[in-house]
């Protein structure tokens, strides 16, 4: 026989999957009894299989941390109004979401149990500060990420919360198993291994900042844009589940910049990429068409082109272009990119074989670990020149160019295309430039063991070129 109720306040987890600097957590606990619950959310877009792995192992993390967990699948305004009816609950608290799918729901839930004689609070807790606080001048949304930078570091950074003492009502018979929500892959197993390269939960996310700050930060500035290089802090993940909050990891960089000066520039950069999380959160608050349309509207007169071919070359990292493909098969091995590669990637497939950047969203959606809305839409439309504060339409990575510079020994590529493992490093990022006889000593068969090009570089990036001159032709600008 299950226990009886004790619970006062429903606490509905969502992207925060933490017990510390947890403002909805913390209200809940002060209130009495908590009911900690999860919803897998069959309204919203499906998740992809990255980051179901991850849920599932993140889940299990807070499940075991907290002491027990509900956890629920449907949608959510009916699945609480089952609990509020078994439970009893009189209050209902959240962490606020900035996707437009989060808010309208959120908004709809809101209402209605306040009409139903319920307290219903959300609060801010994954964002340095909410999209609507940092304005310009004028009192409008930035779109153009350096000033609001200036503006995120004039506001200052918000302390953390203290993790706080939480009684846990009895959650027998409320929800589903773990096992039950069906997020881990099976037939096949495409993420067989990722548990020794990945620890989702609370606790390894604050490892993997401590490991990052003590062995990774030194260099960051410069070295981040080196994939062979270990000065990344891979907290992506971490950070889109809500794991760590973006103010737990200010503030610990903060304290290591203010006792170690020496370390003030790295603990700089790295906190610039922090921020830009929140431009994107900011940006698609205030333009929630983001995900689904250009955002610069001359962008819709681009001559796409559609190749199933040319794609699933892409999406298995057999383009013939070294640095791109270690990039696609990192992701598919992992579930992560380095983000440098991701910029070369995302603009090889927009600009070198012009197809819609969407299709890029779709892929990155379904086989990232840290795939997030936000992040994904706006870096990706970024890229392709479409976007806020973008790239200049006429800027093309060349993945000739960035491999060199980025990986001058050749070690990403070596790890990721162990085919050209033996290519010497001044043809290890063009292979087809390599002579017969070193290709040959190097066991390498282009068409055979490695493909040629899809595409010639040169040719690929005047039709690129060509391709935003009948944009203007049109009439328009795509500046």
């Amino acid at each position: 026989m299950a226990k009886p109720m004790t619970t006062k306040t429903i606490c509905w987890f969502r992207q925060d999957l933490r017990i510390a600097d947890n403002p909805a957590l913390t209200h809940a606990s002060q209130s009495g009894g908590v009911l900690p619950v999860f919803i897998l959310d069959e309204t919203d877009r499906p998740l992809g299989g990255a980051s179901k792995w991850w849920l599932h192992h993140s889940l299990s993390s807070l499940s075991q941390s907290l002491g027990g967990l509900v956890l629920r699948r449907g949608n959510p305004l009916e699945e609480l109004k089952t609990l509020v009816e078994k439970t009893k609950a009189t209050q209902i608290v959240w962490n606020r979401c900035y996707e437009p799918h989060g808010i309208n729901r959120d908004k709809e839930i809101k209402s209605y149990f306040k009409s139903a004689g319920l307290e219903v609070m959300s609060f801010p807790g994954s964002v340095i500060h909410e999209p609507w606080e940092i304005q310009t001048g004028s009192g409008g949304p930035y779109k153009v990420y350096t000033p609001f930078s200036r503006a995120i570091q004039a506001k200052g950074f918000p302390p953390p919360l203290p993790a706080d003492t939480v009684k846990i009502a009895e959650t027998d018979d409320l929800g589903h198993t773990l096992e039950a929500l069906n997020l881990l892959p099976s037939h096949p197993n495409w993420a067989q291994g990722w548990a020794e390269l990945w620890s989702p939960g609370e606790a390894g996310a604050h490892t993997a900042l401590d490991i990052f700050l003590k062995s990774g930060l030194t260099g960051y500035g410069e070295l981040r844009n080196r994939p062979d290089l270990p000065n990344v802090s891979r907290l992506s993940p971490h950070i889109h589940y809500g794991e760590i909050s973006p103010r737990q990891i200010c503030a610990k960089s903060g304290f290591l910049a203010d006792k170690s000066p020496e370390h003030a520039h790295d603990v700089g950069k790295f906190l610039s990429e922090i921020a830009w999380r929140d431009f994107a959160n900011h940006l698609l608050f205030h333009f929630p068409e983001i995900p689904v349309r250009n955002w610069k509207p001359t962008f819709d007169h681009y001559p796409w082109r559609q190749s199933k071919e040319d794609l699933e070359a892409w999406q298995k990292g057999m383009t013939g272009y070294p640095m791109v493909d270690a990039g696609m098969r990192e992701l598919w091995h992992t579930g992560y990119m380095h983000n440098r590669v991701r910029m070369l990637v995302a603009s090889f497939l927009v600009k070198h074989l012009r197809i819609h950047w969407r299709e890029g969203e779709a892929w990155f959606w379904d086989t990232l670990v840290d795939a997030d809305l936000a992040n994904n839409t706006s870096s990706w439309q970024w890229v392709a020149g479409s976007g806020a504060d973008a790239a200049p339409y006429f800027r093309i990575f060349s993945p000739l160019g960035q491999g060199p510079k980025f990986d001058p020994k050749g070690h990403y590529v070596r790890q990721w295309c162990p085919e050209l493992a033996k290519l010497p490093d001044n043809v290890i990022h063009a292979p087809f430039e390599a002579s017969e006889i070193i290709l040959k000593n190097a066991g390498v068969k282009l068409g055979e063991t490695y493909p040629f090009p899809i595409v010639d570089h040169k040719k690929a990036r005047q039709a690129a070129l060509d391709g935003y001159e009948a944009v203007k032709a049109a009439g328009l600008t795509p500046e």
